[in-house]
């Protein structure tokens, strides 16, 4: 049986946490920043964690981590 190959997209997005959670950025950090305040930049800047919707997607595409 061939090893299952990981999304590298999605490796280079997320990271499995101690737990065997998955960390990932917030959007809206990119660009037009003038009309954002300093607290939502603030909390843009900061990582979370994927939904438990979205963790089976991810773990999917890193057949490995975790």
């Amino acid at each position: 049986m061939p090893k299952m190959k990981t999304k590298k997209s999605a490796a280079k997005r997320f990271t499995v946490t101690g737990s065997g959670k998955f960390k990932r950025r917030r959007q809206n950090l990119r660009h037009i920043l003038t009309k954002k305040n300093a607290g939502r930049k603030r909390r843009l800047g900061q990582d979370t964690l994927v939904d438990k919707t979205n963790r089976k997607a991810v773990e999917r595409m890193m057949p490995y981590a975790g």
